[in-house]
């Protein structure tokens, strides 16, 4: 399979560039063309004019009689001097040609050649014009149908043609004058709008250059919010989004360096017990004291430590893992309620050292139990809560784990109930603190269970909620503490913690740390 090429990296500064100068490339041949086209007109403008008063002058050397009483037609008798004949031809650049037709069309003075216009004729003394060919040339012709004397009604024919043609070389000369005049300049005009528009860009470009030099400039620990000042109002909305995640940056780099220290200093207490059990043991056996109960208190003590010690490990290992977003992301369908049978049989036999009554209930045919999650993260939720629940029962007590389908299937419920001492409601809100440990209670625990609980709850979508498990307890025992997770069946929810669907948990209704 042929590897894809990526994308290259595009330029802001060459694409504003190529937007801009695409256009003005676009609309210059464009430019060429109407001004011909403009040039054209006004080149025809007034050698229009000069061509129909000639037409006109030579209309006024016309007389044009009433019909005699055997014609209908009127007499039409042309008086052109040598004189006027010849300045009809005295034009050096083009050929004139004129032509004078009477009433019935006949010809009566000038160049025959000369076409007779097509359409009705208008009797009116308006002068038309028309383009036509005479000899292969092209030229441009003026003429009028002149009325008879005394024609009152506008359908009488008309007396007389009057035709004045004229060859397109001045008039072609004019129209390339004032295109060399229109276009010439453009060809300076170009390149100096090009670099105008090179160097507005330079300018306007320049305060992003700025802005990341002044990003460049600050040092890798510095994640204090960028100025706004000296940047464009169409930058702003990018550097508050910069803002915003460095803003989410610092609170993570806090918290990370808070778990740190918390994490460091949990580790002293385990750490320094092994420390002083060690040398004790040393101690001892450089004094010659052999007593085999004392050092088999020693070694107990020492394996406490190291026990300790591996649990806060691990525990901060299924911290890390419940934080790992890609991990969360590695979904599949797992059966809840045989996870969660699964995991209470691995802790029988601590429950019944314990002398606790460790039970399930719920469906054990993983009918309406399936849902879209993470297997190794959702058996990290079952066995924290078990394993929080062994450490506050009393011994005699009870704990149960137990799964509950959603008749409607909208939700798949987890609890663990049990019959200790229960969570105060005045420290509900502060549970979900790594390391938080619950006033009073002389448990062995880390801290982060039930933190790591929350984490990979809201990984999957769902809520928690901590409650006690008995309002009104029996003479000797607790109120205990009821754990509520439900988590939604929907797969668009599931291991979304960014879904804006998923509500945020109610202050007081979290998981509990170890207490």
């Amino acid at each position: 399979m042929p590897l894809r090429r990526p994308p290259e990296q595009r330029s802001l500064f060459g694409e504003i560039l190529d937007w801009m100068l695409a256009p003005l490339l676009l609309l210059w041949p464009m430019s060429v063309a109407l001004t011909w086209v403009v040039a054209q007109g006004i080149a025809n403008g007034p050698y229009d004019r000069e061509l129909g008063e000639l037409a006109r002058a030579l209309s006024r050397q016309i007389r044009i009689t009433a019909p005699s009483t055997n014609d209908r037609l009127p007499q039409v008798l042309v008086q052109l001097p040598d004189a006027a004949a010849s300045l009809l031809r005295t034009d050096d650049e083009d050929t004139v040609f004129y032509q004078v037709l009477g009433a019935r069309g006949e010809f009566m003075v000038g160049d025959f050649d000369l076409p007779v216009p097509q359409g009705a004729a208008l009797p009116d003394a308006e002068v038309r014009y028309r383009d036509e060919t005479v000899h292969g040339l092209p030229v441009r012709v003026a003429y009028l149908w002149l009325p008879a004397p005394g024609a009152g009604a506008a359908r009488a024919p008309p007396a007389a043609l009057v035709q004045v043609a004229a060859t397109l070389d001045k008039r072609s000369r004019l129209a390339t004058e004032i295109i060399k005049g229109v276009i010439l300049p453009q060809f300076v005009i170009l390149p100096v709008a090009v670099v105008l528009v090179w160097f507005a860009l330079t300018r306007g470009i320049k305060p992003l250059a700025e802005l990341q030099q002044r990003i460049r400039r600050r040092e890798s620990t510095d994640l204090s919010p960028i100025a706004e000042r000296d940047v464009p109002d169409e930058v702003v909305p990018l550097v508050r989004a910069i803002n915003d995640l460095l803003e989410r940056l610092d609170r993570s780099v806090r918290t990370q360096k808070q778990f740190l220290a918390d994490a460091a200093h949990q580790m002293k207490t385990p750490l320094a017990g092994l420390r002083m059990q060690a040398e004790l043991a040393e101690r001892q056996i450089d004094r010659g004291e052999g007593d085999p109960q004392v050092m088999k208190h020693t070694l107990h003590q020492i394996a406490v430590s190291s026990q300790r010690a591996a649990h806060m490990v691990n525990q901060l290992l299924s911290m890390a893992r419940a934080e790992d977003r890609e991990q969360a992301m590695r979904q599949g369908d797992v059966d809840l309620a045989e996870l969660t049978i699964d995991t209470v049989r691995d802790f029988v036999p601590q429950a019944l050292d314990r002398r606790i009554d460790l039970g399930y209930e719920g469906p054990t045919d993983g009918a309406r139990t399936h849902l879209i999650g993470h297997a190794v993260m959702l058996r990290e939720i079952v066995r924290n809560l078990v394993d929080n629940a062994l450490r506050y029962t009393p011994p005699g007590g009870t704990v149960t784990a137990r799964v509950m389908p959603d008749p409607f299937g909208q939700v798949l419920v987890l609890q663990v109930e049990d019959n200790g001492p229960g969570i105060p409601a005045a420290e509900r809100e502060n549970v979900f603190r790594p390391f938080y440990r619950t006033l009073g209670t002389d448990v062995d625990g880390s801290g982060l269970g039930l933190s790591i609980v929350r984490e990979v709850v809201l990984q999957h979508g769902g809520t928690i909620y901590v409650d006690d498990a008995h309002p009104r307890p029996a003479p000797g025992h607790g109120p205990g503490a009821l754990f509520t997770i439900r988590f939604p069946l929907n797969p668009l929810n599931s291991l979304n913690p960014q879904n804006p669907q998923n509500p945020p948990p109610q202050p007081g209704s979290a998981a509990a740390p170890e207490r």
